[in-house]
Parts: structure tokens; sequence; C-alpha cells
């Protein structure tokens, strides 16, 4: 089958590496597209993926969020109209969805964040088949209309963490605080502080502080090491994570590296999920940041027991796959 995957985020292009590369493998065409991102473009550079450029992200206000949006699709529509995927794939891409569904083409879509409303509402509708995590409360999958609902006992960070060996980054002095800035120029952040520069002041202290910063002051990429570098492989040698979100903390947590998250974003059920199954995540608040920071520090845990419990998505995309190749 001939199957299309957009990655908006380094998030996405890091699952959508995972999913591309398990499809490869069956036989399937994969046609991987993105967006220039502060994220995207070098970590697909870092894990060997050469995907389409198609539109940008501009976040700057509402009106270029959604013409830049726009443009995207005008443009999907234009790259398909003679070369028709048969499926399509995303972690929520909006374009992706609006496409696909205006060009009947079946769409998979995996999800993880219940207080992202807007994209939400903008792309669950649309998916034919929703593979989510177990952690996600019922009554958020019934909000946006969700058909074919597929759950399994694990979170997406699992689909490129099982398996991982993390690659050797020099120059890393002891003990390593990795800290990652909030996405604040995120709709579902508005609002929102950003706690970096407190934090970076006071865990000096403690060991050595690296950020990975999202922008800089007109909102384009940084362009430093620390931004190149995989992030997965990074906070596996790291004595400490800290993030307002979770992606990099989940990353961390599955390999066994104590990461905290900051409690006004941090609240999610896929940190919660994991922090119960007794990986190393802890949410909590701005104040006890660095309290918990000298508690935690260091203290690695060994979850490969943990971690081999957890269900991989990519094997159920997969199956959606396969049951739809047989099909067709």
């Amino acid at each position: 089958m001939k199957i299309w995957y957009d990655a908006c985020t380094g998030k996405h292009i890091r699952y959508g590496t995972a999913i591309a590369r398990r499809l490869r493998k069956r036989g399937h065409e994969v046609i991987f597209t993105t967006r220039e991102h502060p994220d995207t473009l070098p970590l697909a550079r870092i894990l060997g993926e050469n995907p389409i450029v198609v539109g940008k992200y501009n976040p700057q206000t509402l009106f270029s969020r959604l013409e830049e949006s726009a443009d995207r699709v005008i443009k999907f529509s234009r790259m398909f109209k003679d070369n028709l995927p048969d499926m399509a794939i995303a972690h929520q891409s909006v374009e992706l969805c609006r496409t696909a569904f205006g060009l009947g083409i079946p769409i998979i879509l995996t999800a993880d964040t219940p207080h992202a409303t807007a994209v939400n509402r903008l792309t669950i509708p649309f998916a034919s088949s929703l593979v989510v995590s177990s952690a996600l409360p019922k009554r958020f999958l019934k909000d946006y209309c969700g058909k074919n609902i597929i759950q399994f006992d694990g979170v997406d960070e699992v689909a490129w963490i099982k398996g991982f060996k993390p690659s050797k980054i020099s120059g890393l002095k002891k003990p390593l605080i990795v800290v990652r800035q909030m996405e604040h120029k995120a709709a579902y952040a508005a609002n929102r502080t950003d706690f970096t520069e407190q934090i970076v002041e006071k865990f000096g202290k403690l060991g050595n502080v690296l950020v990975i910063r999202r922008y800089n002051e007109d909102g384009k990429e940084f362009g430093m090491k620390e931004e190149l570098v995989d992030s997965a492989s990074l906070v596996a040698h790291a004595d400490l994570v800290v993030s307002a979100g979770g992606t990099i903390a989940r990353e961390a947590a599955l390999q066994g590296v104590p990461s905290l998250v900051i409690s006004e974003m941090g609240r999610t059920y896929v940190n919660w999920y994991l922090a119960k199954r007794g990986f190393p995540l802890f949410i909590v608040s701005p104040r006890a940041l660095m309290r918990n920071a000298g508690k935690y520090l260091g203290m690695r845990h060994d979850v490969k027991g943990k971690l081999v419990r957890l269900e991989n998505p990519v094997d159920k995309i997969e199956k959606i796959v396969s049951e739809a190749d047989s099909v067709a």
C-alpha cells in the first residue's frame, strides 16, 4: 500500500520514523512529509529520514496560523492529485486530516493530549481509526466522536523507546540536568508561565544544566548544538530531566532516568499512567522543584521489566494497515 505520514513537530517525526520503518519492512511505500519547524528537520536528519517539506510553522498570530495551515492543505491537494495515497497516518496533523478526509483517504490517528481542545476538534472527528493509550479517559474519546477506537496498554513514546540504543554524545558533563523549554507558542499553552530561566538559574547549583530551547525572540530556530542532538539519546545520559509538558520526560522515564514535570502543565493522563506504573516520572509544583531535584538527581531506576510489559502502538497501526491491505 501507499501510506502517507505527516509530521508537524519533533515528536511526530520520531513517531513517524518508527511507523515508517515498520511499514517499509512489510513492503509498503511511505510518503513522509513535514513542515518547517524548529524540531522537525534537524531531528529527521539525525534519524535518517528525508521528509518532503510542505509549508511552515508560523505561530505569530491567529491569522498566520490559519493561513499557513490552509496553504499546506492546498499544497497537499496538488501534491496528491495524480498520486493518491491508500491510507494516511498522523499524530493529529490538522492538515493531513483535512486533506485526507476531503480526498476520501482513510485516516489512522494517534492522540494523547486531551487538553489540546483545538487540535482535537480539528482532527479526531476525521479519523477512520483512532489508536490511543488506555490511560486516556473514555469521555475524551466520546467527546470527539472517534469511530474505530483501538486502545493500547502503554504510551506513544514506547513506539521508539522499546529496543532503543542511545547514541554516544561527546562533551557532556556530570551531573547532567536536561531542561526542556515549554512549548509556549502552542495554543494550549496560552497564558501559561514559562519557568525555564528560573529553573536554569536555580539548578546550576546542583549540576551542569543543558537547556533544549524552542525559539529565539523572533520565533526562529536557535540552531544551538544541543538542539541538534537526539533528545532520546541525550536524556538517556542525563541524571535528571525537567520538563513542563511530557514527551521528553516520558522518553527519560521509560529509560529509567528520573524526570520532574511541572504540575501546571504536567497533569496529563499519560504522565500519571507512567508514574502509577513505577516509572521515575514525578509531577511536582514549581515551588517543590528544587527539593525534588535534590532528592531524585542521579537516582536511575531499572525499568526494563516494566517497559517490556507495555504495548507498542506501532503494532496496532501495522495491524490496521495489514487488514486494510488484505481487503484492497
